[in-house]
């Protein structure tokens, strides 16, 4: 993300370096400054298209498929509110084996069942009486009054593993800003990144003093 890093106005904090005197200050990146998409481009679906993350793809790679450019990676998690990319971000596969055998002790417990879920329960003429993935006890019974449509125990054992990989599955649908609107977004992250000229120690557009100011 050097590309939005870099776009980060800085704001002078005091120098904590070994031989530094109380008046010496150091350049620091101001973090409290956060790009993001303005309400009009968010709220309207027509400026994004939807995307879903193949195996162990990273934000960077993403951004290099549909924007030529991984530096835009920190668009493809704006996007999608992603603030904390190891919960939010689907897992490489590596890291999720890793994770289930934290998670679980074992392959047997990985194997183990998590719960049940009903199955889908139709009429000849396409009619649904039951909806599938509800979760039920195992010895959940159904019956619609039809003896034809009687299951006694329509339920499917989820595993942990299944019901894990279905967790990570879900992350992996996203929407994407279209390309042609780049630039745009682009022309905003440098107006929101700007100090504004008569606000508190401001030194210019891309420089504060830290000195009890609001630094956003």
């Amino acid at each position: 993300m050097s590309n939005y890093f870099s776009k980060i106005p800085d704001f002078e904090y005091v120098s904590r370096l070994p031989g530094a005197k109380i008046s010496d200050y150091v350049p620091v990146k101001n973090l409290f400054k956060r790009g993001m998409l303005r309400p009009d481009i968010l709220e309207n679906i027509a400026y994004f298209k939807k995307y879903s993350i193949k195996g162990d793809d990273r934000p960077d790679t993403v951004a290099f498929e549909i924007y030529n450019d991984p530096d835009l990676d920190w668009l493809v998690l704006t996007c999608n509110n992603i603030i904390n990319i190891q919960s939010e971000w689907p897992m490489t596969q590596e890291v999720f084996n890793d994770y289930l055998l934290k998670k679980y002790g074992s392959y047997e417990g990985i194997g183990s069942i998590h719960h049940y879920e009903t199955i889908e329960i139709l009429t000849f003429d396409g009619l649904r009486l039951l909806e599938p993935g509800l979760i039920v006890d195992e010895d959940y019974t159904f019956s619609h009054g039809y003896t034809e449509y009687e299951v006694l125990n329509p339920v499917t054992p989820v595993t942990n593993y299944e019901y894990e990989e279905e967790l990570e599955n879900k992350k992996r649908s996203i929407f994407l800003l279209k390309p042609a609107y780049v630039p745009i977004v682009l022309d905003d992250l440098d107006e929101m990144m700007k100090y504004t000229r008569g606000a508190d120690n401001y030194i210019n557009d891309k420089l504060k003093t830290a000195d009890n100011i609001r630094l956003y």
